[in-house]
């Protein structure tokens, strides 16, 4: 093992000895200096998914959640400088994590958390006008292959617990104590300007946007929605989608729309 892959792999393993060759300017213990070092760092990249994930931190506690986060950082230290997106794989580690069997929708409202975080980091884009989603409806001969583009910010969440609730009543927009964790449930995330917004979505509602998201045409995505949700009502979706300002683009094979 090289010098620096040793240095690595100490500084995130308490039961590794210091790097051999370390000194200290005044003759001080190196193995005392380098564990201070040693523990800073992990209890940095703890924070840093504890400030990702407030939620999932409250939903099992904080003991809990930095027990868990340590070995997550053991297993998945960052492999960039930049710290925004660090964790995103948590999600998937706390689903495999047994301790964690006993709050099964944890990692689902992690995933919901790290919607918000890429939805907060994602490229601005330029409001379309609702003016030009109606031009483009009303070209009934296109409507098979026209494409829908979305907002760089959007997420969709697609889960068998209440997600949106649950996170909803940690902010105190709702009462805990009337959620139900176990009724599936469906969000959009998005930030059409300054904030991020999670909004609860019914499930053709849902499966339409997810279909468009997957490449589907208008048509195409449509024909699916119907044919598994009689109830289906594409004009209160599409202005669903015109209010959270989620459209950004419209494309036809006849005509472009910015």
């Amino acid at each position: 093992m090289s010098g620096q892959l040793e240095f690595f792999a100490a500084l995130l393993d308490s039961e590794l000895p210091p790097p051999a060759g370390l000194t200290i300017w005044n003759g001080s213990d190196p193995a005392a200096r380098f564990a201070v070092y040693r523990n800073n760092i992990v209890a940095s990249l703890i924070d840093a998914l504890a400030d990702t994930y407030p939620v999932a931190q409250e939903l099992v506690g904080e003991k809990f959640f930095r027990a868990m986060a340590l070995l997550f950082v053991r297993k998945e230290p960052p492999r960039s400088r930049v710290l925004a997106f660090y964790g995103e794989s948590f999600p998937a580690f706390i689903e495999h994590f047994p301790p964690a069997a006993s709050v099964p929708y944890l990692a689902d409202v992690a995933q919901l958390e790290m919607l918000r975080v890429r939805a907060f980091h994602a490229l601005d884009a330029d409001e379309f006008p609702a003016s030009a989603i109606v031009f483009a409806l009303a070209d009934t001969d296109g409507l098979s292959d026209l494409r829908i583009g979305f907002h760089p910010s959007i997420g969709l969440m697609q889960s068998r617990y209440a997600v949106a609730s649950l996170w909803a009543a940690h902010q105190g927009i709702a009462d805990i104590s009337t959620v139900d964790p176990y009724i599936p449930e469906n969000a959009l995330v998005i930030r059409p300007h300054l904030d991020v917004e999670v909004i609860s979505l019914n499930v053709d509602t849902s499966d339409f946007v997810a279909h468009l998201l997957q490449g589907a045409s208008l048509g195409s995505a449509v024909e699916q929605a119907s044919h598994a949700h009689p109830g289906f009502d594409l004009i209160s979706i599409l202005g669903l989608l015109v209010r959270t300002h989620a459209i950004s683009s419209i494309k036809t094979s006849r005509k472009v729309h910015p």
